[in-house]
C-alpha cells in the first residue's frame, strides 16, 4: 500500500474509503464534517500500517491498531483526538467485516482512552439576559449588522440550535406567526422548535429593517446574510458573539455556549429531558443527560457555599 499523500498508491485505499464514506453519509446519516474526519483518520492509520510493513487493510491486526493509538499517545495528542481515531477504526473494520471485505474484525477488542468529561460552559440566567439586552440596545442604535447580531443571538438562545444550523436557515424556515423555526440537524433530521416573544421581535426587526439592506439575488433565500450579501458564515457568527460578550461585560462565550445555556436553563425551569432532547435535536437521550450534571454541579456549589454543614 503506497502513501496516501504521494498519489502513487494502488486503487485499494481510495476505493474502500470512498465506499466507506458513502456508507457513513447515506446509510448512517453522518455529517460531511464527520465523514471527512473519519476518512482522514483512516488515511493516517493506513500510512502508519505501511510503515509497519502492513501492505493492506485486510492484513491489519489488533497489535497494529494498538500500536497506532500508542504512537499518538506518545506524541501527546489529546484524548479526544485519540478516542475519535479509535472510533473511526472500529467503525471501519466492523463495516468491512460485515460487508465481506475482510474475514475478521481486528478492531473488535480495540479500546480507546476515555475522554475527559468536561462540563459545558453555561451562562447564568441573569448573564444571558444581560447579553440579550446588550444585543437589543446595540440594534436600537445601530444599523443592519447590529440587527443581525440581535436576531441571531436571540434565536440561538431561544432554540438551542447549533451555529451551523442557524447559518443554514432560510427565510421560509421561520414562522413568526407561530413563533417557530424549522431546523435541519445532524443526519438530516428535521425538527420544529418554538421560540419566544423576544426572539420574534428581534427576527421581525432584522427581516423588516436589516436584511433588505444586505440581501442580494444570490442570497435570496438565506435568513442571515453578511455585509457583502453572501450567506453569513459560522466564523462570523462566533466573532460577533465574542465581541458582544465583551461589550455586555459577561463571561466570554461562543454560540455553542448559548446552546448549552438554553438547554440548562430549560431544565432548571422545569422542562423534562425528553423535551430538551427534541429541542436540541439529540439522537439519544444520553447526550442530553449531561445537562443534568451541569445543574447538579451548580446545586452542589451553591449548597457548599450556603449550608452550615456542607
Amino acid at each position: 500500500m503506497q502513501s496516501v499523500a504521494d498519489g502513487s498508491q494502488s486503487s485499494e485505499v481510495p476505493n474502500v474509503l470512498g465506499d466507506f464514506a458513502l456508507h457513513l453519509s447515506a446509510q448512517r446519516g453522518l455529517s460531511a464534517h464527520t465523514v471527512r474526519a473519519y476518512t482522514s483518520d483512516l488515511e493516517q492509520l493506513f500510512l502508519f500500517a505501511q510503515g509497519q510493513g502492513v501492505e493492506s487493510y485486510a492484513e491489519m491486526e489488533l497489535s497494529t491498531l494498538r500500536g497506532w493509538l500508542a504512537e499518538m499517545a506518545s506524541r501527546q495528542l489529546s484524548r479526544s483526538t485519540v478516542a475519535r481515531r479509535g472510533a473511526a477504526a472500529r467503525t471501519f473494520f466492523e463495516w468491512a467485516a460485515r460487508t465481506g471485505r475482510i474475514e475478521q474484525d481486528p478492531a473488535a477488542r480495540l479500546a480507546s482512552p476515555r475522554q475527559h468529561k468536561v462540563l459545558p460552559t453555561v451562562l447564568a440566567v441573569n448573564s444571558a439576559a444581560t447579553l440579550m439586552d446588550a444585543a437589543r440596545d446595540l440594534a436600537v442604535e445601530g444599523g443592519p449588522a447590529d440587527l443581525r447580531v440581535w436576531a441571531c443571538v436571540e434565536l440561538i438562545y431561544a432554540t438551542g440550535a447549533r451555529v451551523g444550523e442557524i447559518v443554514d436557515l432560510d427565510v421560509r424556515d421561520v414562522d413568526l406567526d407561530q413563533r417557530s423555526v424549522r431546523v435541519l440537524g445532524k443526519g438530516d433530521r428535521e425538527r420544529i422548535v418554538p421560540f419566544g416573544v423576544p426572539a420574534a421581535a428581534a427576527l421581525r426587526a432584522w427581516l423588516e429593517r436589516g436584511r433588505p439592506a444586505l440581501a442580494t439575488w444570490s442570497t435570496a433565500d438565506a435568513l442571515f446574510v453578511g455585509q457583502r450579501g453572501q450567506r453569513w458564515g459560522q466564523r462570523q457568527v462566533r466573532d460577533a458573539v465574542h465581541r458582544l460578550s465583551a461589550i455586555a461585560g459577561v463571561d466570554d462565550v461562543a454560540p455553542h455556549d448559548l446552546r448549552h445555556s438554553a438547554a440548562t436553563h430549560l431544565l432548571q425551569g422545569g422542562s423534562d429531558l425528553r423535551t430538551v432532547q427534541e429541542v436540541l435535536g439529540h439522537a439519544t437521550l444520553a447526550t442530553t443527560q449531561r445537562y443534568t450534571h451541569v445543574s447538579a454541579e451548580r446545586l452542589r456549589s451553591s449548597y457548599q457555599l450556603a449550608h452550615p454543614r456542607a
